[in-house]
């Protein structure tokens, strides 16, 4: 029997790679779980137009589970878990995937929701050498923009890049000199995917508003 799986879906690139790589295991995604928090410093969940996994639900053609919270630490475990129960309920899911690469602290919580609900949890990225990550995006030809940025030097001129060999260029030069991590782990940029062997088609950018200051930028954007 294939296991029918869940993926916790934020949008950007490590929830969809590994969505990705856990299809190209066999495995049945049966549904994605978004989580909207209203707290965009949320400790567990991307924000940067989050509501835009609708469109990429629909891209996908997969169904999208729908979970608000205010997003205060801990408290929002507790709608992470009605979430994933309501999908346990409605798609008869065996196991959650999650885009964990190295966050000790997402990936130890959603092994203990799974615990209590008796499924798998699957982290398909777990402990990736990050340059090898990056290659593999470009390679299975995901195309990938850069919503937000929260670390020094990056600045408002990254806001709405892509992730492609330039890219990665520099990102190799800022991990050497301001240790930025290169698949941005410690918070230091957030993406979204426009485009990806998933997708039955591409998104396009049909409008987006920037805001922020310094170091700190994020981009809402509409597509379509």
């Amino acid at each position: 029997m294939v296991m029918k799986l869940a993926v916790l879906f934020s949008g950007g690139k490590d929830s969809c790679y590994a969505a990705y790589l856990a299809k190209k295991q066999s495995y049945d995604i049966a549904c994605l779980i978004s989580i909207f928090s209203e707290n965009p410093e949320s400790y567990m969940f991307h924000t940067p137009s989050i509501e835009k996994t609708k469109q990429q639900a629909k891209a996908m053609n997969l169904p999208l589970v729908v979970q608000k919270t205010k997003g205060q630490k801990e408290a929002e475990l507790i709608d992470l878990e009605k979430a994933i129960k309501k999908a346990k309920k409605e798609f008869k899911i065996n196991g959650i995937v999650t885009g964990a690469v190295e966050s000790v602290y997402q990936a130890s919580r959603v092994q203990k929701i799974c615990d209590r609900l008796d499924l798998e949890c699957f982290n398909p990225l777990w402990q990736k050498p990050s340059f090898e990550y990056l290659s593999e995006l470009l390679k299975n030809k995901f195309k990938i923009i850069i919503t937000g940025v929260s670390a020094y030097p990056l600045n408002e001129k990254w806001i709405g890049r892509e992730i492609d060999k330039q890219f990665i260029r520099e990102i190799r030069k800022l991990n050497k000199e301001y240790q930025i991590h290169p698949a941005g782990e410690g918070g230091e940029f957030e993406t979204f995917v426009i485009d990806c062997p998933l997708f039955k088609r591409p998104l396009k950018i049909i409008n987006k508003k920037i805001s922020g200051e310094g170091n700190s930028w994020r981009m809402e954007v509409d597509v379509r």
